[in-house]
């Protein structure tokens, strides 16, 4: 599956890091409910929360990062941002993070990239190198008839279908994503990760003497608790 690496794999992740995960989307789903608490007239909020249970994240610990994000328990002020740079081996990287601290977040992530021997660059140094695109995965299994799933997403206005040997990669613009999204979900398509991401639209194929040290570099900013999604160009699956 490339880059994305495979469904198992993903899950496996997950499995491994979840506690960790539900620091990350407690935090998402706090600064979605800033824009008001009621899923159903809060489009990021309910992507946020889909997200949460998606990994089995307690009731108990949802509603509690909504009501810190309406202000009915005291809470945390996040900010979001992004860093930018180049991993070993030339590969473009971006980090977004929610932080309550940004010069922890800064340190942090600089020594990453410095202890891998990896480049922080300037905002917008490596975004040239990626589109913005809503990915919408859906499981290859035996309930899922291909022609529908295709008719569905493309009938909701999907921009391209991609067949890996485990999964569907539904691709659609930004402002399309939730309406797709929302469709496969009425259909009985239930997704394994959806979300809007930075695509490589440029990819990078690092020497076989970086890949050691581009994994671990990813790996340490991913297990950073203010880090929320890392992205890179790597033409090559490092989840393997």
């Amino acid at each position: 599956m490339g880059r994305h690496g495979t469904i198992a794999g993903r899950k496996a992740a997950q499995d491994a890091k979840r506690s960790q995960l539900f620091t990350k989307y407690a935090r998402a789903i706090t600064v979605a409910a800033r824009s008001g608490g009621d899923p159903e007239y809060n489009i990021a909020l309910k992507h946020a929360i889909d997200k949460a249970k998606s990994i089995n994240m307690p009731n108990e610990n949802i509603k509690r990062a909504i009501q810190k994000g309406t202000g009915e328990l005291a809470g945390e002020t996040y900010e979001s941002s992004s860093f930018e740079g180049y991993g070993p081996g030339g590969v473009a990287v971006i980090v977004e993070i929610l932080t309550d601290n940004r010069n922890r977040t800064t340190s942090n992530v600089k020594h990453a990239f410095d202890k891998y021997n990896g480049n922080l660059g300037v905002p917008g140094c490596v975004t040239y190198m990626f589109e913005r695109k809503g990915i919408i995965l859906i499981e290859k299994t035996d309930a899922v008839d291909e022609d529908s799933l295709f008719e569905v997403a493309l009938e909701n206005g999907a921009d391209d279908i991609i067949i890996h040997d485990d999964s569907y990669e539904i691709q659609t613009e930004p402002q399309n994503f939730n309406e797709i999204d929302e469709a496969l979900k009425k259909s009985g398509y239930i997704p394994v990760e959806s979300d809007v991401e930075f695509v490589p639209s440029i990819e990078a194929t690092p020497d076989e003497e970086h890949i050691d040290n581009l994994k671990k570099m990813i790996d340490m900013l991913e297990n950073d608790d203010d880090v929320q999604k890392v992205y890179h160009n790597s033409a090559i699956d490092l989840t393997e």
